[in-house]
């Protein structure tokens, strides 16, 4: 078996490139989490579970999660509005890795 050498590699063609273009981003993985955890939240429950996140930001990312089908979007025809968020099947194939966060989390936490 042959040595690899990084002079021969790219890291744009590797599957770790391709998973963090998904979720790299200051909320993503956040956001993923909440969905993980909570199965379908509302827009303004999400706003207040993270806090931090203007509401700017907030609708952003959920647009770009929509596009990279990693989140569902169900908006019901009613007034005022009603928006749920969920993850998709695609999405749910994130939740060991998001698993594996948490648990690398509760074992390292100084």
């Amino acid at each position: 078996m042959s040595e690899r050498c990084i002079a021969n590699e790219c890291l744009e063609t590797t599957g770790f490139r391709y998973t963090l273009s998904l979720v790299n981003g200051k909320y993503k993985m956040t956001i993923l989490y909440t969905l993980m955890e909570f199965g379908v939240v509302r827009f303004n429950e999400m706003k207040k579970y993270i806090n931090e996140i203007s509401y700017k930001t907030l609708s952003a990312t959920l647009k770009e999660l929509e596009a990279d089908q990693l989140i569902y979007r169900k908006e019901y025809p009613q007034i005022p509005p009603k928006v749920e968020y969920s993850l998709t099947e695609r999405g749910k194939s994130l939740i060991p890795i998001l698993d594996g966060m948490c648990e690398w989390g509760d074992k390292n936490r100084i």
